[in-house]
């Protein structure tokens, strides 16, 4: 079978198909990119996020299995990049981790088997997974193909603090290009990288792993961070930090670099908060417990780091994302005074902010708030996966 290299003309725009669409981080991310690209198509089974990917893009994705798809369909797109975000539970330290033999990585691993058998495989390829995946079996298969279908690769695994976003999410991302195509920094080629450098034309950049971070340059790097006041929706102007800072009033810079105006930041009515306000009976159990500092992550408007939101955030507490104390006590993280902090959950438009989703992004009124935070959850870091897309596109100078 003769294999034939997809061309485009400078002024045309990429086409581009995206699987596992979401709520659209994907797409977004490759607007902020400034990348001239037309999604001819996006696939995602989960019929929530297609409404929110439709109110927002005036596009329904497909719904359909892609494990449906054929090479022949494929094809047919004549799609020159195709962007990937498959499921990551198969590779979570909390899952069953049974990799490739997880139902959830069959339609994945299904695309990257017709890879071989399209008359134009496409030139550009883009994986997002979480951290864990690079050691998977899946991952092994997916190098294995690629490698034999002619493409060479560079991987990172990069947060959105690297980015100064408060916010740990590190992900695993695997960029792939198809001969004769080749990156900017060719000297990264078939490199698993811990550094964003590349993406922005350092070819100096040693290769970095979380085995040796040392601890300065993990506390340089949070002090780079924005505070977490700069993403908030709600404030209460009764919280004054150690400096006596009122973090009532907001300051828009880190939410106008990544499309968050402060139209968006409104100080809102206690009632509009109280469903964001963990419940006193919690405070109490916890206050109880032994051990409970390891089991909250509570952070304040001025500190420069929150962990992950999960899609079970606001279900469950443990280990599903930070609380937030709206009141300062006399020393944070004591447990005796939880009661005293005003905790509360950050609220999904919160959570978009600290994904970087643009201000004018917004759910359909049908997607109930846990919906929310489970699609959100399942989503991506645009002010991650803006400049790798960025980078991916870009051609060699």
């Amino acid at each position: 079978m003769e294999k034939k290299n997809l061309s485009k003309n400078d002024d045309e725009p990429w086409r581009v198909l995206e699987f596992y669409s979401g709520i659209g981080g994907m797409r977004y991310s490759l607007t902020k990119a400034g990348v001239n690209a037309q999604v001819v198509e996006a696939f995602d089974i989960n019929d929530k996020a297609n409404d929110v990917y439709q109110l927002n893009f005036g596009h329904r994705p497909c719904q359909g299995n892609i494990q449906s798809l054929t090479a022949d369909d494929l094809d047919s797109y004549r799609a020159q990049a195709w962007l990937l975000s498959p499921p990551c539970q198969p590779y979570t330290r909390q899952g069953l981790q049974k990799q490739s033999g997880d139902a959830r990585a069959l339609s994945f691993l299904k695309i990257l088997e017709l890879i071989p058998h399209t008359l134009q495989p496409p030139l550009m390829l883009f994986v997002e997974n979480v951290v864990g995946f690079e050691t998977s079996d899946t991952h092994t298969k997916m190098i294995e193909i690629l490698v034999k279908s002619d493409y060479v690769m560079q991987e990172f695994i990069l947060s959105p603090l690297q980015f100064g976003v408060p916010y740990s999410r590190p992900r695993y991302f695997c960029l792939a290009k198809r001969k004769p195509l080749s990156f900017r920094c060719q000297v990264f080629d078939n490199q698993l990288l811990w550094s964003p450098g590349p993406l922005f034309g350092n070819n100096n950049v040693m290769e970095i792993d979380k085995h040796n971070q040392q601890e300065e340059s993990w506390d340089k790097l949070l002090q780079s961070c924005d505070p977490i006041e700069r993403f908030l929706e709600f404030n209460s102007p009764c919280y004054q930090g150690n400096t006596g800072t009122d973090f009532a009033a907001i300051t828009g810079s880190a939410l106008d670099d990544f499309g968050v105006s402060e139209k968006t930041v409104e100080v809102n009515s206690n009632d509009a908060l109280d469903q964001y306000l963990v419940p006193f009976s919690l405070i109490e159990r916890w206050g109880s417990a032994m051990g409970i500092l390891s089991i909250l992550d509570i952070v304040y408007p001025d500190s420069k780091r929150c962990c992950c939101f999960t899609k079970s955030y606001y279900r469950y507490v443990k280990g599903t994302g930070s609380l937030l104390a709206t009141i300062q006590p006399k020393t944070k993280g004591k447990s005796s005074s939880l009661e005293e902090q005003g905790l509360r959950y950050f609220t999904p438009r919160e959570v978009a902010n600290l994904h970087s989703f643009p201000e004018d992004f917004q759910f359909p009124q049908n997607i109930s708030l846990r919906q929310r935070y489970a699609l959100l959850g399942n989503s991506l870091s645009i002010a991650v996966v803006a400049p790798i897309l960025k980078y991916l596109f870009a051609q060699p100078s």
